[in-house]
């Protein structure tokens, strides 16, 4: 399922992230990589805030449906 839509307080694992190279390199640099355990903190206004090794990100719905997990 995309990360957008994974329950809210539970840590979920990256199975894939659909983008061209360019983000899939920016999202690694990140810390957003398959096998990464994040956890969905919060889903409004079209914004995801997600929780991953130490610290926290935002991202928009948009790339954020680019992330699968499990």
């Amino acid at each position: 399922m995309p990360l957008a839509f994974a329950p809210l307080d539970t840590a979920v694992t990256i199975t894939a992230v659909r983008a061209d190279e360019k983000v899939k390199k920016h999202l690694t640099e990140l810390g957003l990589l398959e096998g990464e355990n994040v956890t969905l903190l919060s889903n409004m206004g079209g914004n995801v805030i997600i929780s991953v090794k130490e610290g926290r990100l935002c991202l928009d719905r948009v790339l954020a449906s680019k992330i699968l997990v499990a």
